[in-house]
C-alpha cells in the first residue's frame, strides 16, 4: 500500500479481493449489500482499488462484473481460502441482525470452544500496566493454588495461544518471567509503581527457536508424502521460527511431538 487508508475503505478492498478470488466474479451489488452504500460509491471503490492493483481485475461485460486476471495477486488479503469460508460462516451467524452479503447457499460449520470469561476490570489494568511499565498485584488461581494467591507481576505482552489468552509477565514471587492465564486472574490492584525488571531481560521471550517438523518416520512413504502435502513441507520438512517462550503452544496447535531428546533452539518434531 502506497498510503495509509481509512479502515472502512480497507474493509471494502478486502471484500473486493475475497469475492473476486474465490467466487470468480465481483459486482457493485456485493459492496452495496455488505456496506449499505450506493452503487456510485461502490463503483468508485472498485476504480480506486484498480489504481492500487491495476492488473488484478478484468471487467467481463457478459457477466456484468469483474473477474480475476491471470496475474491476480492479493494486496489486502492473504489469498487464503479460510478468509472466504469464514466470511460465509460469519455472514450466516449475523443473518437477521445486520446487513448481510449476497453469498451462495453454502453451509459451513465452525467448531468453537467455550468462551473463557475475562473481566474488563482485569484486562484494563493489565493493558495499562503493560503500556506504562508498571507493577500490579493480582489474585491468581492455578492448579497449585486452586483457591488463589496474591502475586505481584509486571506484564509486558498479551499472548493468544489459539485457545486462550495469557499475559507474559515478570513474577516477583518466582523471580522470573511466566505466563498467566487471563481468566484465572482476579482482584487486580494497580498503582504499585514502575516495574523492577526490564522486559528485555525476558530471555525466553526474545530468544528465537527453530522448529523443524517432519512426517512420522514410522509412516509409509506415501503416507509421509501426504503429511508433507498437508503441512506444505519442502523436502519433507517444515521450518517454523518462533519465540522460545511459545514453543509449547505452537506444538499444541500443530499437533506435533518431539522426535527425540534435543535442544529447544533447534527442535525436530514429528507429525503423529
Amino acid at each position: 500500500m502506497s498510503s495509509v487508508q481509512r479502515w472502512e475503505v480497507l474493509l471494502r478492498y478486502r471484500l473486493i479481493e475475497t469475492f473476486v478470488q474465490w467466487e470468480g466474479r465481483l459486482t457493485t451489488n456485493h459492496l452495496c449489500s455488505a456496506f449499505g452504500i450506493g452503487r456510485q460509491q461502490a463503483s468508485k471503490d472498485i476504480q480506486n482499488y484498480l489504481k492500487i492493483a491495476p492488473n488484478n481485475l478484468i471487467y467481463n461485460p457478459s457477466k456484468r462484473g469483474y473477474e480475476p486476471s491471470k496475474s491476480f495477486s492479493p494486496q489486502f488479503t492473504q489469498g487464503l481460502a479460510s478468509e472466504y469460508l469464514n466470511l460465509i460462516h460469519n455472514n450466516q451467524t449475523i443473518n437477521g441482525l445486520l446487513t448481510t452479503i449476497p453469498l451462495p447457499k453454502c453451509f459451513t460449520e465452525v467448531l468453537t470452544v467455550p468462551e473463557r470469561k475475562i473481566k474488563s476490570d482485569v484486562l484494563r489494568p493489565l493493558i495499562k500496566a503493560s503500556r506504562e511499565g508498571m507493577r500490579i498485584e493480582v489474585r491468581y488461581f492455578s492448579m497449585n493454588s486452586p483457591k488463589g494467591e496474591q502475586r505481584i507481576i509486571a506484564p509486558h505482552t498479551l499472548v493468544f495461544c489459539g485457545l486462550r489468552w495469557h499475559v507474559r509477565a515478570y513474577c516477583e514471587k518466582h523471580r522470573d518471567y511466566r505466563d498467566f492465564v487471563l481468566n484465572r486472574i482476579s482482584e487486580v490492584e494497580d498503582g504499585l509503581g514502575e516495574r523492577l525488571e526490564n522486559p528485555s531481560e525476558d530471555a525466553d521471550w526474545h530468544q528465537k527457536s527453530q522448529l523443524i517438523i517432519t512426517p512420522n518416520p514410522n509412516y509409509s512413504t506415501d503416507q509421509q508424502k501426504l503429511i508433507a502435502r498437508d503441512y506444505l513441507m519442502e523436502n519433507n520438512k517444515l521450518i517454523i521460527c518462533c519465540r522460545k517462550a511459545v514453543v509449547g503452544y505452537v506444538m499444541d496447535r500443530l499437533g506435533v511431538k518431539p522426535a527425540g531428546d534435543i535442544g529447544m533452539s533447534h527442535l525436530v518434531l514429528s507429525v503423529l
